[in-house]
């Protein structure tokens, strides 16, 4: 008899600690989204400014970069799932801030800009820790549908988080906490359940490396990608696409100069990638991807920067809403696809500093993303700053697909695949020799 259990799209939530983890994961992201939203609001009314927007995402992208590094060595080292509550106690602390900038009336950003690099720090470790604890918490076989329900859990709170941060800053109500402060509250329950969850988890991942710290340790993750040529594309394909064609960041300005919507719009635009990434992440679910993964990775990346300029140019709320649900459903299918990647390319005893170096891509691309956003806005304008950055974006599919072929030629998401390509690949590069 077949195992039903193995078919079944839902066949990762048979493990208790993969229940409980999503669940914890899924409300944790709901708050952070809706928090990013109002202190993206905040900063925007206090400054007017697009340049002081981008700051934001610089302050976020900052700790990644000096830290990720040792913060991959970290997750390998220690107990994942404790350097997990460790990093997460941390931000209780700096939205516990955020709620009493609230109440205090904050009139100036650099507090807010303080406790946004405290939260990078955070993530920092936190994000490799994270992704390498996934394969703990569901058997081998049910890896790629556990991937695949993670990425829809990250949409559905991208859904609900912002949707609800603008629905609850523009409550009817009277009070220091009225707006920003009503929105932090709400973040600060969500990172309390959390912990809670993660606490009754039972995996216990113990340690995977066993040596100490040293330049040749830390930068082992590196080196791997570096020299596995799958995973170094799907990851920088990633880096430079959203890198340019990122348009987060600017949502304020067009909710309120080019849209002319309030902080309702605002949570409407932010949500709707995430509505269609949610869409396309369900179908993932029960129907996965067999075949030509590379290049149906590179289609939706070009499809990803067709939709950031038709956002750019639309001057309709329903248009610009398409064109971010398109965004939103193209983006999820090369997630799936990358994240898979990540992990079955990669050894288990080095998933933490792999996943640093991929959190480190993924920072640049998204945090470091909103900075450039913010310049090149302050530079030619938001409209032209979005078209532009998705023109850039849609070269660096074309060049990617030329300069990495292994990655276009890459086939079923099983580590026997991943690995028979990777000898393929091997193989041409000694004959050619």
């Amino acid at each position: 008899m077949p195992d039903r259990s193995f078919s079944s799209g839902a066949a990762a939530f048979l493990s208790r600690d993969f229940r409980r983890y999503q669940l914890a994961r899924t409300l944790v992201i709901i708050g952070a989204e809706a928090q990013a939203l109002a202190v993206a609001w905040l900063v925007y009314q206090i400054t007017h400014s697009a340049l002081y927007l981008g700051y934001t995402g610089l302050l976020l992208f900052l700790p990644g970069f000096f830290f990720m590094l040792p913060a991959g060595h970290v997750a390998d080292r220690f107990d994942r799932r404790l350097v997990i509550l460790v990093c997460y106690t941390l931000q209780v602390f700096c939205t516990t801030a955020l709620v009493l900038f609230a109440w205090h009336g904050l009139r100036t950003v650099w507090p807010i800009y303080s406790i946004l690099f405290v939260v990078g720090c955070g993530r920092a470790f936190s994000g490799p820790a994270s992704s390498a604890l996934i394969p703990h918490l569901v058997p081998k076989e049910h890896f790629v549908n556990a991937v695949t329900w993670g990425a829809t859990a990250f949409q559905i709170a991208n859904v609900a988080g912002p949707s609800l941060g603008g629905i609850l800053y523009t409550l009817p109500l009277r009070g220091r906490l009225a707006g920003a402060g009503i929105v932090f509250l709400f973040a600060l329950v969500t990172l309390f359940i959390f912990l809670f969850l993660v606490l009754s988890l039972k995996v216990r991942p113990g340690r995977m490396e066993h040596r100490a710290a040293s330049a040749d340790v830390i930068l082992a993750g590196l080196r791997y990608v570096w020299n596995t040529q799958i995973l170094l594309g799907s990851i920088s394909l990633d880096l430079f696409a959203v890198l340019l064609g990122g348009a987060v960041a600017l949502m304020p300005i067009f909710a309120q100069d080019v849209l002319h919507t309030g902080p309702r719009g605002l949570g409407l635009l932010r949500a709707a990638p995430a509505i269609g990434a949610l869409i396309v992440s369900m179908w993932l679910t029960w129907r996965p991807i067999q075949r030509r993964a590379g290049a149906q990775m590179f289609v939706c990346v070009g499809i990803f920067s067709v939709a950031t300029i038709l956002f750019g140019l639309s001057r309709n709320v329903l248009l610009s809403m398409f064109a971010l649900l398109l965004v939103g459903a193209s983006d999820m299918v090369s997630v799936v696809i990358r994240s898979a990647i990540l992990q079955l390319a990669t050894p288990q005893e080095m998933r933490g500093r792999v996943s640093a170096v991929y959190q480190l891509f993924v920072g640049a691309s998204n945090e470091l993303g909103e900075f450039e956003s913010g310049v090149t806005a302050s530079w030619w304008g938001a409209v032209r700053a979005v078209v532009i950055g998705g023109i850039g974006s849609l070269i660096v599919t074309g060049a990617w697909s030329l300069m990495f072929p292994k990655l276009r030629r890459a086939d079923q998401l099983t580590p026997e695949a991943l690995l028979e390509l990777d000898r393929a690949q091997s193989a041409q590069q000694v004959r050619q020799l």
